[in-house]
């Protein structure tokens, strides 16, 4: 007896233009609404989804030369939509929006999607694919079977907008809790404090160089999160938190809030990142601060909160944010695909008799 299979689908993959601007809005549309025919990434950020067409504000506002989109089109009807951001200093791609319709179709136009951009990154030596999603409607699923790996979990906490924000903090009280922004200076430490919170296996995966860390300001992705997309439309800034004595070299750091003033009609984005020990309540409170001051007062378009991705091997950075007044929304599944092969490198074995 042969086994029933999907039908599969019959359009062709081709770069988007300027004229499926229409078209990609109400696709996007339709699959952040949930409808049962229609299958996206899922990314719940507020009540129900908010793709990135709400939430990151696309296509072309937020497109730059090097990013890419690409569309499925069937019988001139455009079914399916992936949009890529690059990373032209890391040479690593993300995934912001995978979209499909179609009940019995929708799995396998998706999938089509995936693997043209998969061609297309290894044209274009891209080093790494990352990709944040729900755990729902197969996407972990059809991600694993073009080649992903599963490497860890996000939680999504939010802070309403009709909560008030805490008043800015004064430069002593600042350098009281030993809290000041960071420079490039700060690398080598940031990259400890990185080390020191973060599994050895994700890690080796994000291969995050010194480099990195002292690149801070508009666009930084460093530390990654599902939400760094939005920080292409806010003014970032990172501030770090020295130990107390400072340990063996006096640059050692007990944590790092990077922070990211929402420009557009988006959410603020806080990301901590601080060693298990230390209390971040004191940076948490300087950072909504920050965020105080730099909103524009009587701008509503500043009223949609606060937004702070904590993986889940970070705790208790969640608990610190929820005595903050944030909320957990969501949880997200974060993947990886690298593309570099990783060659062991030469060393000296002891010689064997034979």
């Amino acid at each position: 007896m042969t086994e029933a299979r999907a039908p599969r689908s019959s359009g062709k993959v081709r770069a988007a233009r300027l004229t499926d601007l229409a078209a990609l809005g109400e696709l996007s549309r339709l699959c952040q609404s949930g409808s049962a025919d229609t299958r996206s990434l899922g990314l719940p950020v507020s009540g129900p989804p908010i793709g990135v067409f709400s939430l990151f504000r696309l296509p072309l506002g937020a497109f730059r030369p090097n990013d890419l989109m690409y569309v499925y089109e069937d019988q001139r009807r455009i079914a399916g939509l992936i949009r890529v951001e690059r990373e032209s200093a890391r040479d690593e791609w993300t995934i912001v929006e995978l979209d499909a319709v179609g009940m019995t179709t929708a799995g396998d136009i998706r999938f089509r999607l995936v693997q043209q951009l998969l061609r297309e990154g290894a044209k274009r030596a891209a080093a790494r694919f990352h990709v944040a999603c729900a755990d729902a409607d197969g996407n972990v699923e059809l991600l694993m079977q073009a080649g992903f790996i599963r490497f860890g979990e996000e939680l999504i906490l939010a802070r309403p907008g009709a909560t008030p924000l805490p008043q800015p903090w004064a430069d002593e009280q600042a350098a009281e809790h030993r809290i000041r922004p960071a420079t490039p200076l700060d690398a080598l430490p940031l990259s400890r404090l990185y080390t020191a919170v973060t599994p050895a296996p994700v890690t080796r995966l994000e291969a995050l160089r010194l480099g990195d860390w002292e690149r801070h300001g508009t666009h930084s992705r460093v530390p990654r999160s599902s939400l760094a997309p939005i920080l292409r439309f806010a003014d970032v800034e990172a501030f770090v938190q020295a130990s107390v004595d400072g340990g063996k070299d006096g640059t050692q750091l007990d944590g790092f809030v990077q922070v990211g003033v929402a420009k557009e009609d988006q959410p603020h984005y806080l990301k901590v990142l601080a060693r298990p020990e230390a209390d971040v309540s004191a940076l948490v409170d300087f950072a909504l601060g920050v965020i105080a001051a730099r909103t524009p007062r009587g701008d509503h378009r500043h009223d949609h909160g606060v937004f702070a991705p904590v993986r889940t091997y970070e705790s208790p950075i969640d608990r610190r944010l929820e005595e903050a007044g944030f909320e957990s929304i969501a949880r997200v599944t974060l993947l990886m695909k690298e593309t570099l092969v990783r060659v062991a490198e030469p060393a000296l074995v002891p010689a064997g008799v034979r």
